[in-house]
């Protein structure tokens, strides 16, 4: 991602309905992590730009890092008192099995070797522990946006899953987030010339915020969507060594 976008999606994350509704779905998945008996360890939020999911994982007792590949991001998340690694996800710098938790959200869809980050964050979990993912979905989706932002690619659940299983993972959950909002979305991305990431007026923003929001109480996750959401996790009896594609 350029170093405007990362810019812009720092000034915005704190109040874009978008943000601050994947924030929620983290703290969710955190809370849910909590209630199944698993506490708080080391995390890795890769792809962390201004470390606003590297700040819920804090705020839920997490020991988390942050790790973004561009010098702005990092920047931004060290000024707001955050421990960050510069690196490329490909290659992280962490020892195998040291990690209790990975969160890589829009990351994957920015790499041609998507496979390569994805055998990356199972080498470095801990046999047991939890990656969280989100990627973008759906090739019908792709526009100007998609090029603006860096994307190679959207995804399908089968191909994301597969991903995640040559990987060594194995998926706990896979379902569609941005549902309800799908069609706006495909009618504006048809019409883009470049990201849409924007500051939103006001009431905009709280209508799509109350929409996205309802969407956490209806049963649609098995329905097409903007993005989709992962949960896997390293099996507790496999070996340290990575996984060869």
């Amino acid at each position: 991602m350029e170093a405007t976008e990362i810019r812009k999606l720092a000034a915005l994350e704190d109040t874009h309905w978008w943000y601050r509704e994947r924030r929620a779905l983290l703290a969710r998945a955190l809370r849910r992590l909590a209630a199944d008996g698993r506490p708080p360890g080391a995390a890795l939020d890769i792809g962390a730009a201004g470390g606003g999911n590297t700040r819920v994982l804090r705020a839920h007792g997490w020991r988390p890092v942050a790790l973004e590949y561009s010098a702005d991001g990092a920047a931004i998340a060290i000024e707001r008192g955050l421990p960050v690694i510069r690196a490329d996800a490909r290659q992280l710098p962490l020892p195998s099995a040291s990690l209790d938790l990975v969160v890589a959200f829009d990351i994957l869809e920015h790499f041609d070797e998507d496979h390569l980050a994805a055998a990356e964050i199972r080498r470095t979990l801990r046999p047991g522990g939890t990656a969280l993912i989100a990627v973008p979905c759906d090739m019908r989706l792709w526009s100007a946006h998609d090029v603006a932002v860096g994307h190679v690619r959207r995804y399908d659940r089968a191909g994301l899953a597969a991903l995640m299983e040559k990987a060594g993972l194995v998926v706990d959950e896979l379902w569609s987030w941005n549902v309800l909002l799908r069609p706006v979305a495909a009618w504006r991305r048809r019409r883009s010339t470049g990201s849409d990431l924007d500051d939103l007026p006001g009431l905009v923003n709280l209508g799509l915020r109350a929409v996205i929001t309802a969407e956490r109480y209806l049963p649609v996750r098995a329905m097409p969507g903007v993005s989709l959401m992962l949960r896997a996790h390293r099996p507790a009896t496999d070996g340290a060594g990575p996984v060869r594609s």
